[in-house]
């Protein structure tokens, strides 16, 4: 790309080292106007210091843009994904991979609205997120000219950073002079740990890693109940109060984290090819997946249930590679919405010592019929028609076995 054809940016701006750098990077390198957008995901972090470092580096007041999209995240990115039960590889749930098609929405929507003619990101070559805002950019808009200065600049190491930050007066926090033990990705949903002390698999993450739940061993003793309430798969209440998206998730991390509920340890396949090791905490989305297959088991036909999981993989590999906004993940989005029509209802869970356990569930819906299942006396289920229905299951594995005599 020629640096002289870009005239305004918009860069995906936490307010930390990193980008801090990449902002005046792209000032100095490509000698265009920059536009900052930090988006509140629930991450935890007061986002104020991140306005005061875009003004001391230059950016107009008009050009910085913060924006709360908590409600937003959970409940057109979160909630859709969790319709699907979607886990990437079997375990993980995905915190990082479904934020970034929002922040990558929300970049595209301020270059409209400025007049940008190309946006960025801090996203390194070697990891998933700089397919996933890109895949973003791109389908939202085509003609969209994208900087990724991790894969321009010669700035590959911590001490360069730093060197640069120090030459062009960038504020450095104390605690990133040093080498940061981990780097972290943290939102409403979950937060994420990599690198560094986690680089060796065999070794446990050390106690530091952790910080939204409690170790399973040091919770209380006692178990604690709580019941969420559904409402065409999406959870709406919790112990009978309602709530908004973000608040329910919220409040269910809040709950999960005193149990120590939801730490993952693992090495997964990443979209780039390389093998690497993450440790997530997902305390709230943990208690909600096991209880969205809780009131699903009462009201799905077993059809449509087992094709649910059938799909599932490839929804939850759309979701980990960027594909988002691709006709694909619509596609099934679409089924999977159809087959939540009647998932209404109440679910009880226990949590305890970092389990969440579903201990009762109940709908309008349920298609749960103790009258058949009983195993006393009935008068609705005749138990000689399951000989028929046996031995014409059987006729074609009988007539192969005679092919094989």
């Amino acid at each position: 790309m020629s640096k002289k054809n870009v005239k305004k940016v918009v860069l995906a701006y936490s307010g930390g080292l990193d980008t801090s750098v990449i902002l005046k990077w792209l000032q100095v390198t490509y000698d265009c106007e920059v536009v900052t957008f930090t988006a509140d995901l629930g991450q935890g972090e007061e986002l104020g210091p991140a306005r005061h470092k875009a003004e001391l580096l230059g950016i107009k007041p008009q050009n910085i843009f913060m924006d709360d999209l908590r409600e937003e995240f959970v409940r057109d990115f979160v909630f859709p994904m969790f319709r699907a039960n979607a886990l990437y590889e079997g375990m993980y749930l995905l915190g990082t991979s479904i934020a970034r098609p929002l922040i990558a929405k929300r970049q595209i929507e301020i270059a409209r609205q400025v007049g940008a003619d190309a946006v960025a990101h801090g996203a390194t070559g070697k990891g998933n997120d700089q397919v996933r805002f890109e895949l973003a950019y791109y389908a939202l808009e085509p003609s969209i000219k994208v900087i990724a200065p991790w894969r321009e600049w010669d700035l590959a190491s911590r001490t360069k950073l730093i060197e640069f930050a120090e030459k062009h007066q960038i504020p450095i926090p104390r605690d990133k002079r040093g080498e940061a033990p981990f780097s972290v990705d943290a939102n409403l949903l979950h937060i994420s740990a990599e690198g560094k002390v986690l680089e060796d698999p065999w070794e446990e993450a050390p106690e530091i890693v952790y910080s939204r739940s409690v170790p399973p061993e040091q919770a209380p003793d006692q178990p604690e109940y709580v019941e969420i309430e559904f409402l065409k798969g999406d959870p709406v209440a919790i112990d009978g109060k309602r709530l908004s998206p973000a608040a329910l998730l919220t409040e269910l991390n809040r709950l999960g984290g005193k149990h120590g509920i939801g730490r993952l340890d693992l090495v997964e396949n990443r979209f780039v090819g390389m093998k690497s090791r993450g440790v997530y905490e997902t305390p709230g989305g943990t208690i909600l997946i096991a209880a969205h297959r809780g009131i699903e088991s009462i009201t799905l036909d077993r059809g449509a249930m087992h094709l649910k999981d059938e799909l599932m993989p490839r929804y939850a590999e759309l979701v980990y590679f960027g594909f988002w906004f691709s006709p694909e993940r619509e596609m099934l989005q679409a089924l999977i919405d159809k087959s939540q029509e009647k998932v209404s209802g109440t679910v009880r869970l226990k949590l305890y010592k970092g389990q969440a356990s579903v201990v009762g569930r109940k709908s309008p819906n349920s298609l749960y019929s103790l009258a058949h299942v009983t195993f006393e006396e009935d008068s609705v289920y005749d138990q000689h028609d399951a000989e028929g229905f046996i031995k014409l299951n059987a006729l074609r594995l009988r007539l192969l076995n005679r092919q094989k005599g």
